[in-house]
Parts: structure tokens; C-alpha cells; sequence
């Protein structure tokens, strides 16, 4: 039946001589680097963690105890929180939610400190907010997107089995959350929405991982292990400046694969950054590519922290096919060195790197020289032309900063704080309440003639199931250059999003309804651990450039 349709769509994509590639602009040519865009000069909150919904909003919180905040709770409420630094009854938030449709903010109320914590979204579309510090170190947190403004946090105390603080989540195929590490942490646990009782305050099991302790440093350079879940099945796990493929179902490390070439370590607190490089299943066997950029020296926390002297930060970037038999790093250098850099996967397959610093680490006041403008990277152009270096925000995005991917093509951008309190004046950096948007270098309306829009879908996108997807681009288009893609919005903070990934979809024929109108057919993911159960932002891209929105899709 398969090949029977392939026959039959290769008859119908668009005919040689609609195909006007040499009228086309290269992506980027003649486009600005980018446009910063102030969304509010206050949401009242510093933005340490961010999570995009599937009904267009954005949660964003930072941590409880270290006072007030600049907006109010609603309705007089308070909490009480005798370990807050500050003040003991606090009647502001420390939560927002974001409308970005309509740029507007409310308040919602958490009682425990989710100060460094973790996050993952289940298949139904629920935040599972995991772990912090203080009465917060057990806690499991839930948030189900909502239209009404009466939805808030559920807290759920006690429901992790260890202390869960700089841990790190990943949504596995088959719906469950795994958290791994945290401080002192040398383990994992498992949230499942099926099996979990909240009726009960009994937590589940955790399960030893030798390999966390084995890479700790007298910083503790491990902590926010980057992961990555691959389609095999197995999990990715790098710390320090080690990795390993790891069966979470059988507790095993399958294989350590090459240090990442120097003894600079990537993770908290020296900080790089990491994503699982776009899944393309058009070419047979999907490829899996680890990237890893940017850092602090081995010495760096313990030099600032104790001397008050900011070493330069790392400027490479290592890729390693972790699908190959044997793979090895193939390293690369940034144009601007990096630490608490956020990368993220943009609708094109490119990548961006923003916010940072170009000295010392992470921590309170440990970095200096702000790295302002973000870069581009382009994993497929020569290796000599991949790094793009775009305009710089005019604000400084250290410690506590974070940023997500919008659905609109745009790169939300919050947070900065970099002291023990909400800290505004007398100070270098002070923390930064406000909320920007940095807009790449594909949405110049110079794009316009070539942007597709998409006009409609399926909403409900089975593995291995054919669909199909109309839409429109007002002049040229060229079959060899449209792709349909789907992107997992992330769970971003301390320079690290969590569950991001991207899949680019098998693309079966491209038809012509009207002029400008076309059907695209393709086939669901093959599997879910290539593309676990749940939302997903699906743009079709055409010469580089993305439709002018994303459109959720529900992966099942």
C-alpha cells in the first residue's frame, strides 16, 4: 500500500518548470541580523525558568525566598515562608503566565521554592515541575494549560523520592519523566502521570548512576546533566566532560563515549549548553548528533567565587554523531566565547545561542563582560561559514536568564539575576525584570513573497501515518527546498532546555491546489522514541524560511 502511494504522489508533485530555484534569495541574503524588540520594561518576576504551552502561553518563574517581588498576588493572598532570606510573609508572586497573543501577564501563586529546579511536559500538555531548594526539594508542581484565569499551580509535597536541586528531566516514549541528579544527587527517579497516586505521600523508587559521582569536580561541574533522549531508545548523558549511552529500563551504561576534547567542563557551573541536533527521517537510517558549546575553565567558579578574578570563557563547540559505530568530537570555535549561553533549536534547523557572559561562571556575581549578541549557527553550511553573528540586545542576560523558542519564529528572552536577592541598585547588573524578543533574521519581511502560511492540518498526528498539510506562498516555490518539520518546546533554564527536539518529517509529494496553494504529504515519526507522545509546534519551511506560525499538533 506504501509503494502504491508513493507511485502515485510522485505523479502529482509540482512540474519542473514551476520549480524557479534561481529566482529565490539565499536564506539570510541581504537580511539584518536580527531585531530586539522590548515586550515589557517590567512582568514584575526575573524569568529564571520558561516553559511554552501548547495554547500559546508561557509560564516563567524564579525562586521564593529572596523576597519580594515586584508584583502583587491577587486578592491579598500571601504565603508564609520561614526560610525566605528576606521576609517571612511574602504577598507577591514569584510565577507569571504569559499571553503572547496578547502580551499580557497575570500572577500565579506558588507556595514552595522552585529555585534551580527542573521541568518536563507530559503527553496531555501539563508542566511537571520538579524539585528546587528548601521546602521545595521534594515537591512535584503541575500546570495544565487552561483558557480561564482561575488555573494555578498544584503542589504535590513530598512526591520526590531524593532531594532534586540542578537535576535535569527528559519525557521518555512511553510518557514517563525521567529526573536525573541534582546536587549530592548520584541517581534518577521516575514520575509517571499513570502510576502516580497523589492521594499517597509515598514516593517511588530511585535507582544508583555511578557515573554522576564519578564526574564530580570541586565545583560540582555536573549538575543540570545534559540529556537527550535518541532513537534507539537509549539515553544521552553528558556531565563534566564525559558521556554515555544509558538504558534507564535495564540500568546500564551501553557505552562511554570519547571525552570532549580539553579538561574544561560544560555543565553548572561552568555552564555551556547542549542540544540533540534536528532528527531528519527523509534519508533511511535517522542520524542522532550531540552538539556541545561554550563553558568556563576547570578553575573558573573557584576563581571568581573566592578571588574575584573572571577567567575567559570557552569558545568551542564539540559535535559528535552518537549514532555512528565509533564516533569522535569534531570540535568548532564560536565567534564570541560563551558561558550560560541558551541554545535553541530554530524552525529552519538552525541554532541560536543567546544570552551569557564572556567571563567567569555561573553563580552569585561570578561573571563579567556580557555577551549581548547572539549567535547563529547553521549545522549544514561549509564548515568556514556556520557562525552568524546578530545584533546585540541592549541588555545583559547573565545568571538566571533563560529563553524558549515562540511560535511565531520569535526567541522569548527573560531573566538576569545575578545576586542572592532581587538586587536594583548599587550594583553592576542589576536584576532585570524585563522581557524582550529577539526576532532572526528570517521574519525581514524581505521573505515575504517566499514565507509559506499554513492554512490548515491535522491536529492529531499518529507515528508512521500519512497526513497532509495546505498551505500557501504568495510567489515562488521550489519542491527541493520545502520541508515539514515538528519542534518540542523546551524547559529552559541555567543554560539548559530540557526536552527539545526536532523532527524533520518524511516528506511523500508536494501538490499544487491553486496558484499559490499546495498540499504538502508527509508521515507522522516513525516512533516514539524518535518523537515522544505530546505537543509539538509544526512549521513547514521553505528556503530556509518557516511559515509564519507554528501550528500545535498533537504526536500520539
Amino acid at each position: 500500500m506504501i509503494a502504491l502511494f508513493l507511485i502515485l504522489a510522485s505523479s502529482i508533485l509540482i512540474p519542473s518548470t514551476l520549480v524557479l530555484s534561481q529566482t529565490l534569495p539565499a536564506p539570510y541574503s541581504g537580511a539584518r541580523n536580527g531585531e530586539w524588540e522590548l515586550l515589557h520594561a517590567s512582568v514584575g518576576i526575573s524569568a529564571m525558568h520558561m516553559q511554552l504551552l501548547y495554547n500559546n502561553k508561557v509560564i516563567m518563574f524564579d525562586r521564593t525566598d529572596f523576597g519580594p517581588s515586584n508584583l502583587s498576588l491577587p486578592d491579598r493572598r500571601c504565603r508564609n515562608d520561614a526560610a525566605d532570606n528576606a521576609l517571612k510573609v511574602d504577598c507577591t508572586a514569584h510565577s507569571i503566565l504569559y499571553d503572547i497573543g496578547t502580551n499580557t501577564f497575570r500572577a500565579l501563586t506558588i507556595q514552595t521554592d522552585t529555585w534551580c529546579s527542573s521541568g518536563a511536559v507530559l503527553p496531555d500538555g501539563t508542566l511537571i515541575q520538579t524539585g528546587g531548594y528548601n521546602d521545595g526539594d521534594h515537591i512535584i508542581r503541575s500546570f495544565t494549560p487552561c483558557m480561564d484565569e482561575n488555573c494555578d499551580w498544584i503542589e504535590f509535597p513530598k512526591h520526590l523520592t531524593n532531594r532534586r536541586w540542578y537535576a535535569s528531566n527528559q519525557i521518555l516514549p512511553d510518557g514517563r519523566v525521567i529526573i536525573v541528579g541534582g546536587r549530592r544527587q548520584f541517581n534518577y527517579e521516575f514520575y509517571s502521570q499513570i502510576q502516580e497516586d497523589f492521594t499517597s505521600s509515598s514516593p517511588g523508587s530511585t535507582f544508583w548512576l555511578n557515573f554522576l559521582l564519578e564526574t564530580v569536580d570541586q565545583s560540582e561541574n555536573n549538575l543540570y546533566p545534559f540529556l537527550h533522549l535518541l532513537p534507539d531508545g537509549n539515553l544521552f548523558i553528558f556531565a563534566n566532560t564525559r558521556s554515555i549511552l544509558f538504558d534507564y529500563n535495564q540500568n546500564r551504561v551501553v557505552k562511554e563515549f570519547p571525552r570532549i576534547p580539553g579538561d574544561d567542563p560544560r555543565n553548572y557551573p561552568s555552564s555551556g549548553s547542549s542540544v540533540l541536533l534536528p532528527l531528519d527521517e527523509n534519508y533511511g537510517n535517522v542520524v542522532a548528533e550531540i552538539m556541545v558549546c561554550g563553558g568556563a575553565p576547570r578553575s573558573g567558579f573557584l576563581q571568581a567565587a573566592e578571588f574575584g578574578s573572571f577567567l575567559r570563557t570557552l569558545s568551542t563547540c564539540g559535535r559528535l554523531k552518537v549514532s555512528d559505530e565509533n564516533p569522535n568530537w569534531v570540535m568548532e570555535d564560536m565567534p564570541i566565547a560563551r558561558v550560560m549561553g541558551d541554545m535553541l533549536l530554530l524552525p529552519n534547523g538552525d541554532i541560536i545561542i543567546i544570552n551569557g557572559a564572556g567571563r567567569g561562571t555561573a553563580g552569585w556575581e561570578n561573571s563579567q563582560d556580557p555577551v549581548r549578541a547572539p549567535v547563529i549557527y547553521c549545522p549544514s553550511a561549509a564548515s568556514d561559514q556556520r557562525f552568524s553573528v546578530m545584533s546585540a540586545s541592549p541588555k545583559p542576560r547573565l545568571y538566571h536568564s533563560s529563553a524558549v523558542l515562540l511560535p511565531d519564529g520569535r526567541v522569548l528572552v527573560g531573566g538576569s539575576n545575578p545576586h542572592i536577592l532581587y538586587n536594583f541598585t548599587g550594583v553592576e547588573f542589576p536584576t532585570d525584570l524585563s522581557l524582550e524578543a529577539f526576532s532572526p533574521p528570517y521574519l525581514t519581511a524581505g521573505y515575504s513573497l517566499i514565507r509559506p502560511v499554513i492554512l490548515s492540518l491535522n491536529e492529531v498526528v499518529r507515528h508512521k501515518e500519512f497526513f497532509t498539510v495546505t498551505f500557501t506562498i504568495p510567489e515562488y516555490l521550489t519542491v527541493k527546498v520545502i520541508s515539514v518539520r515538528i519542534i518540542a518546546p523546551s524547559f529552559t533554564t541555567h543554560a539548559f532546555s530540557m526536552n527539545q527536539r526536532m523532527v524533520v518529517l518524511k516528506l511523500i509529494a508536494v501538490s499544487r491546489l491553486t496558484k499559490c496553494t499546495y498540499n504538502a504529504t508527509v508521515v507522522g515519526p516513525s516512533t516514539a522514541e524518535i518523537a515522544p507522545p505530546g505537543y509539538y509546534m509544526l512549521f513547514v519551511v521553505h528556503a530556509g524560511v518557516p511559515s509564519s506560525t507554528g501550528m500545535w499538533v498533537k504526536v500520539q
